[in-house]
């Protein structure tokens, strides 16, 4: 079976057009965008030094952390927070912790900490409940 193309177009072979064209393009890259992969790559390792606040709040018989607000570096993942919530609540990787997002869901752990911020903070704060028996979703 073979495929007929109707709608071809057909450019003339000429140098000068197809000079001045490539010149057009290179003249309309973004000056602040590297060409160079390298610094590109520089910069994407570079990590993110923002910080974002987060609220724990404790649910049902959770213990109650004597400070509520934290700020935590924005690029992290979420799993980064349950292990500082577990340090601070001195609780031992088999100690069961639930952990939610404005007393809705569970982020998964990989989920990145700016990304829930932008999407679910209030009042400038990410909100995280936390408690020892499942307790939403």
């Amino acid at each position: 079976m073979s495929i007929a193309n109707s709608d071809t177009t057909t450019f003339p072979n000429n140098s000068s057009s197809s000079t001045s064209l490539n010149t057009n393009l290179v003249e309309n890259v973004n000056p602040q965008v590297s060409l160079n992969p390298a610094t590109a790559l520089e910069k994407y390792k570079k990590k993110d030094s923002s910080k974002v606040v987060v609220r724990f709040r404790a649910i049902g018989n959770a213990p109650i952390l004597k400070q509520n607000f934290y700020k935590i570096t924005a690029s992290n993942k979420f799993q980064a927070v349950i292990q500082f919530l577990r340090k601070e609540l001195n609780y031992k990787a088999s100690d069961p912790l639930f952990l939610y997002i404005n007393s809705a869901f569970s982020p998964a752990p990989d989920e990145i900490v700016a990304n829930l911020h932008k999407c679910f903070s209030t009042d400038q704060h990410l909100i995280i409940n936390y408690c020892t028996s499942a307790a939403w979703g």
